[in-house]
Order: structure tokens, then C-alpha cells, then sequence
């Protein structure tokens, strides 16, 4: 009997965002007060749904005779397992469409593949709080944390979630659900930030978090954020993410590469370590880019981190006076301390920031490496299947 290639959504992972649904051109998406499913009698292997996806979740597969019914997708909460398939049936996988294992191997090409979770990681919890059913958290405070008068206008926001429980990892992250609506009359669309504070909270045993969030003039989240006052409420939705999680090792090293509020998940690992983990004999390894100290999000904080927990590299490319330095120019001059923690099987590298960063570091990782006799294009997924490599762009 034949075998059919199920393009299936984990309703564990999913964060209801239902991007993938508006960007299905043939509707093959769609969702109930449960789920985001996908109808497989729609579904032509296109992957447009893939990449914007945020967590993950879009990206599963089972080898099914008779597929899935919406009704049945509707019904899960977590995804069924592969069944164990016949000699006959797994004859049958190679007539399977060519140009479909194509499409999917291009799909991920720009991330490697599914991330894994490092595997000292704590036990995530995922989608405990929905659109449907959020935790309400009150505001206990928004700061500026980039200079008055500098052209990036980032906030450290702290919110309280008094009795309601919200379990949080380093790493993961929260939904923020603006009120109102948008022009087409359907309410805002709900709206990811990393959390920045470590999992016994912004204060330690206090029952809060804190996000970094820069503040766009255009965009409707970002402004009722940076707009909250002491004692408003806001509508929270997750914790999501179950695999850019920061190591419990203390033996792991973690190399840090960001920009912008792409720190905000370093900040969580950097106090997570302090707290709990003063000694640990690994270090943090930070490269922090920025236009310059002025607009650096975390710049004063930051330099009260002690060395021995964290190594900083500041990297500043609108300097007056300087040539343009990037996160990527500065990981090069380090190339040697680089070469010698890559070489280990204790290391974890983490990137987090705007999308244009990936490719240039990826390329310093490589020039790194081949200077130094090792083969980064080796290296990388093998680091990548024991959930060292995780990439989160935006």
C-alpha cells in the first residue's frame, strides 16, 4: 500500500499565532479553539508555511496509508507517534514524490534542520496560558535602558503575575496580546518577547519577569508596551519555546552572540549563572553588537557582571572616530580563544537578533575554524544534533 508524507502541526509547540494560516496559498491551514491544523487534501508541499513559523511547530511529518483527518488534528494534544511501517510500506517510501523531499530539505536550509534542546536543558512547560485564556500580570515597572536621546528607545519592563503561576525557563518566551483591534477589525495579532529575567524571577523568589523590548514607532505591540505604566495590566499567553533553552551544566561553555534586544534571553543565562551557578569553571562568552554604547540595551548593568561569570566583547559599529566593528569582525580577532572551545564537545553556541546576523556569523565560524585546522561545516551539525547550535532570528 502506498505511504503518504503528512505535513502535520505540534499543538504542543504551537503558540496560535496562526501565521502559518495567513500565509497558506491554498488554504490547506486552519484552526479551531483547539488547534492549528493542516487538511491534507489541500497541502501541495509548498513550504511557504514553514520559515515564518516561530517556534518550530509548523515543521512535522508522519508517514501515514490514510491521513489524518482534521477532526481527529483537532483533537490532539500532542502529536501521535510514527507508526511502524511494513517491509511493504517502507518499499512503497521510495515512489514517494522527489521534488517534495527537495522542497523540504530547502526549507531547511537556512536553519539545519529541527533544533534540539541541550540536553542538560530543565523540563520546559509550554502553551500553559492561550489567547482564550491568558494570565493577567501587572506592571511593576518600564525603564529606558538605552541613553535618553539616542535613536533606539529600549525598555526593561517588569511584570508581576501575582498568584497565577507562570513557569519559565531561561530561554523562552512569553505572547503579549495588545488590546484593540486592527483596520481589518480582528483583534491584533498576539506579539513573541524572549524573557530577560532568570526562572526565579526579574527579583530572586519573586513571582515576575521582565522583557526588552525597543520601541518602533509603527508597531502597535512594541508602542502599548513602551506606553504601560506602573499598575496597568497586561494579557500574557505561553511560556513557549522548548529547545532554545540555556544548559544546566556548569562545566558548559556558552558563546553568546546578539544584537540589540537580542540579549534579552543572554541576560536570563547571564543571571541564571550568577545566581545559581557562581562557580561554575565554564565561562560565558558574550559578543554584544550595537551602534554604540548609547543605544546598547543593558550597557550600565552590564558592567557590573563580574569577569569571572561573563566575558564581554562590546561591539560598536557607529563609533565617531572608529571604523566599523560587528559582532562577526570581533568573534575574527578572537579567533584563537574561539578555535580552542569549539574544538570541545562542553560548548554551546547561541545567536540571537536580527535575521541579517546569521550569515555573517556563520561565515566568522567558519573562517575561525578553518584557520585553526577544524571544519566548521562538520562541527556545526554535529553540534546542532546534541543541542549545542540554536539560531533565533527576527
Amino acid at each position: 500500500m502506498a505511504v503518504l508524507k503528512q505535513h502535520l502541526i505540534d499543538p504542543e509547540i504551537c503558540i496560535r499565532c496562526y501565521t502559518c494560516e495567513e500565509q497558506c496559498p491554498v488554504d490547506a491551514i486552519t484552526h479551531d479553539d483547539n488547534n492549528v491544523v493542516v487538511d491534507a487534501g489541500k497541502c501541495d508541499y509548498c513550504m511557504e508555511c514553514i520559515a515564518p513559523c516561530p517556534t518550530g511547530s509548523i515543521d512535522n511529518w508522519r508517514l501515514v496509508e490514510t491521513p489524518y483527518s482534521l477532526d481527529e488534528q483537532f483533537s490532539w494534544d500532542e502529536l501521535p507517534p510514527q507508526a511502524e511501517l511494513t517491509e511493504t510500506e517502507e518499499s512503497s517510501l521510495e515512489a514517494l514524490d522527489d521534488e517534495v523531499a527537495k522542497l523540504i530539505a530547502e526549507a531547511h536550509q537556512g536553519t539545519g534542520g529541527k533544533p534540539v534542546a541541550p540536553h542538560s536543558a530543565s523540563k520546559p512547560t509550554v502553551n500553559l496560558y492561550t489567547r482564550d485564556n491568558p494570565a493577567i500580570a501587572t506592571v511593576q515597572g518600564n525603564y529606558r535602558i538605552t541613553a535618553e536621546g539616542s535613536s533606539r528607545d529600549v525598555r526593561h519592563i517588569v511584570l508581576h503575575f501575582g498568584q497565577t503561576v507562570m513557569p519559565l525557563i531561561e530561554g523562552q518566551s512569553v505572547g503579549i496580546i495588545a488590546p484593540g483591534t486592527g483596520a481589518n477589525g480582528k483583534p491584533h495579532h498576539m506579539r513573541l518577547y524572549s524573557v530577560a529575567s532568570p526562572r526565579d524571577g526579574e527579583r530572586p523568589n519573586t513571582n515576575n519577569l521582565s522583557l526588552t523590548v525597543k520601541h518602533e514607532e509603527e508597531g502597535v505591540c512594541s508602542t502599548y508596551l513602551a506606553n504601560l505604566k506602573r499598575g496597568d495590566q497586561v494579557k500574557v499567553t505561553g511560556p513557549y519555546g522548548s529547545t532554545f533553552l540555556m544548559p544546566q551544566d556548569p562545566a558548559a561553555t556558552i558563546i553568546m552572540v546578539c544584537t540589540g534586544t537580542g540579549s534579552a534571553p543572554f541576560r536570563a543565562f547571564t543571571e541564571r549563572r550568577r545566581r545559581a551557578m557562581p562557580d561554575a569553571p565554564a565561562p560565558l562568552i558574550m559578543f554584544f553588537g550595537a551602534r554604540s554604547p548609547a543605544e546598547l540595551p543593558y550597557f550600565g548593568p552590564l558592567q557590573k557582571v563580574p569577569a569571572r561569570i561573563l566575558t564581554q566583547h562590546l561591539v560598536y559599529s557607529r563609533l565617531p572616530g572608529h571604523e566599523r566593528e560587528y559582532v562577526q569582525d570581533r568573534m575574527r580577532s578572537e579567533a584563537k580563544a574561539l578555535s580552542a572551545v569549539l574544538a570541545r564537545d562542553t560548548t554551546h553556541v547561541f545567536i540571537c537578533g536580527l535575521k541579517g546576523m546569521e550569515t555573517g556569523v556563520d561565515e566568522a565560524f567558519a573562517d575561525i575554524c578553518r584557520k585553526s585546522g577544524l571544519d566548521w561545516s562538520t562541527i556545526k551539525p554535529e553540534m546542532r544534533a546534541s543541542g549545542r547550535y540554536h539560531v533565533e532570528t527576527y
